[in-house]
C-alpha cells in the first residue's frame, strides 16, 4: 500500500476565512487538542470490536424530558492526514462554532444536551452492514499502520488509515447509536423529543458491505438503521441524504430492503457517479430507493422545491417509524469539492423542515449523521444553523451568507428532473 509520513495528534491551527458579516475564529486547534485528549480517555476502553454489549447508558428522564437537542462527539483525532479535505480539524471547528455561537449546554442549559459516556460499536452492530471479513481485515491492517504512520485503504478519494482509524471509527458508530437510544426513550415520554445530532466523524455513507470507499470507513447511518431496527422495534426507516455526493454505500446496503427507505439528493456526475433516477431498488425493495440527481449550480430553490413535491411525499407514504439523516454540507456553495449553490440558509429551512417531517410522521424521532463538507466556516456555520433550527430559533444565515456570489439557478433543468423521479415513483 501506498505510504505517506507520520501524523501527529493535532494539526495546524486553520486561520479564517469567511467573509461574511461576523467572522469567526474557529479556535479549531484550541478545540482539536481538548477533543484529543477525550478522545484518548476514551480509547481505553476500545480494545477491539469484540467489545461485549451492553444495556445503552441514558440521561435522565428529566435530561431527555427537557432537551430540545442532544448531540455527541467523535472527533476521530488522530484520523487525520495532512492537507486531506477530510481531516481532524472538521468537528473541533463546529464544536468551536457552538461554543462561540452560545448553542452548547454550558450557554443552553438542560435544553441542550451533549452525551459524554457512550460505548464503542460492536462486532454485532457493524457487522449488521459490513462484512466480518472488511471489519477484522480493517482491524489487522492497524498494524501496518502502526509501522508506516499512513495506509491507503481505498483507492477512491481517497481513504486513508492511521493507527487509531479503526479504534475511533468503531467509536464514532457508536456515538451515533447514543444519540439514536436517547432520541427514541425520549420519544416514549414526551410529544416533543429532542432532534438528534451524531457530530462523528470519519463520514460513512461511501462505505460499502465490503470495505472502504471515498473518505468513510464504516457505514454510520445504516448500522444506526439497523440498530433501530433491531433494538428498538423500529421496522420502518427513513433516510434522507442531502450530501452533495450520492451515498452509495447506504444505498447498496438497503437496495432490497423494503422495510428502509434510502432518498438521496445530489450532484449529477458528481462522485461517485452512481444515484441514477433509474435505481429505484430491487426485488421486495423496489421501490424503497429514490435517487434524484441535480444539475450543478442547484441551491435553495432547488432543494425547497424536492423537499415540497418529492421529500414529504414519499416519507407520507411510506410511514415511518424513525427519520435518519445522512447530513452532508459540502453542497454549500463555499464547498470546495462540488458544484450546487446551497446557503447556510439552505441547510437551517432543511433541518427545520426535517424536524417538523419527523414530529408529524414519527412522533418526532430524528438524528442527523454528519457527513461531508470541507470548508470549516460554511460546515461550521451550516451546522450551527441546523441547531438553531431544531431549537426553534432564527435563523442567522443572513449575516454569513453572501448572495453576491450566487448565480441564477439551473430551476428548468431542476424541474425536469423532479418531474421524471415523480413519475417514476408515482408521487
Amino acid at each position: 500500500m501506498v505510504t505517506v509520513g507520520r501524523m501527529g495528534c493535532l494539526a495546524h491551527t486553520p486561520s479564517c476565512i469567511w467573509n461574511g458579516a461576523a467572522k469567526l475564529d474557529h479556535c479549531a486547534g484550541h478545540v482539536a487538542l481538548r477533543l484529543c485528549q477525550k478522545t484518548k480517555l476514551a480509547s481505553t476502553r476500545i480494545i477491539s470490536c469484540s467489545y461485549s454489549s451492553e444495556e445503552p447508558c441514558l440521561p435522565s428522564n428529566a435530561q431527555l424530558t427537557d432537551a430540545r437537542v442532544i448531540y455527541s462527539i467523535a472527533a476521530a483525532i488522530g484520523h487525520n492526514q495532512e492537507s486531506h479535505p477530510e481531516s481532524n480539524l472538521r468537528v473541533p471547528a463546529i464544536v468551536s462554532a457552538l461554543e462561540k455561537m452560545e448553542l452548547t449546554a454550558k450557554h443552553r442549559g438542560s435544553e441542550v444536551l451533549e452525551l459524554t459516556d457512550f460505548r464503542p460499536a460492536t462486532l454485532e452492530d457493524i457487522a449488521s452492514v459490513h462484512t466480518k471479513g472488511y471489519v477484522l481485515g480493517l482491524e489487522k491492517a492497524m498494524e501496518q499502520a502502526s509501522e508506516q504512520g499512513i495506509i491507503f485503504i481505498d483507492g477512491s478519494g481517497p481513504t486513508y488509515a492511521t493507527v487509531s482509524t479503526f479504534q475511533e471509527s468503531i467509536f464514532a458508530a457508536g456515538a451515533g447509536l447514543a444519540v439514536v437510544d436517547s432520541v427514541v426513550a425520549a420519544s416514549k415520554n414526551s410529544v416533543h423529543p429532542p432532534v438528534g445530532f451524531a457530530l462523528i466523524r470519519p463520514p460513512g455513507h461511501h462505505a460499502i458491505p465490503e470495505g472502504p470507499m471515498g473518505f468513510c470507513v464504516f457505514g454510520n447511518i445504516a448500522i444506526a438503521a439497523r440498530y433501530a431496527q433491531r433494538r428498538h422495534g423500529l421496522k420502518r426507516v427513513f433516510i434522507i441524504d442531502f450530501d452533495v455526493h450520492h451515498g452509495n454505500g447506504t444505498n447498496d446496503t438497503f437496495f432490497e430492503d423494503p422495510d428502509i427507505f434510502f432518498l438521496s439528493t445530489h450532484q449529477d456526475g458528481s462522485y461517485p457517479g452512481t444515484g441514477k433516477i433509474s435505481e429505484v431498488g430491487k426485488g421486495r425493495g423496489e421501490g424503497t430507493t429514490l435517487n434524484l440527481p441535480l444539475p450543478g449550480g442547484s441551491g435553495d430553490v432547488a432543494m425547497r422545491t424536492v423537499f415540497d413535491e418529492v421529500i414529504v411525499h414519499c416519507a407520507q407514504r411510506f410511514k415511518p417509524d424513525i427519520i435518519l439523516v445522512s447530513a452532508g454540507y459540502d453542497g454549500h456553495v463555499l464547498d470546495p469539492l462540488a458544484g450546487f449553490q446551497f446557503t447556510t440558509g439552505t441547510y437551517y429551512t432543511l433541518a427545520a423542515s426535517i424536524k417538523q417531517l419527523a414530529k408529524e410522521l414519527c412522533g418526532g424521532r430524528c438524528v442527523f449523521f454528519l457527513e461531508g463538507g470541507y470548508n470549516l466556516d460554511s460546515l461550521s456555520y451550516s451546522v450551527a444553523d441546523s441547531f438553531r433550527a431544531f431549537l426553534g430559533e432564527s435563523s442567522l444565515a443572513p449575516e454569513f451568507d453572501n448572495p453576491a456570489i450566487l448565480f441564477e439557478e439551473p430551476i428548468s433543468k431542476v424541474k425536469q428532473a423532479i418531474q421524471k423521479v415523480k413519475n417514476l415513483h408515482s408521487l
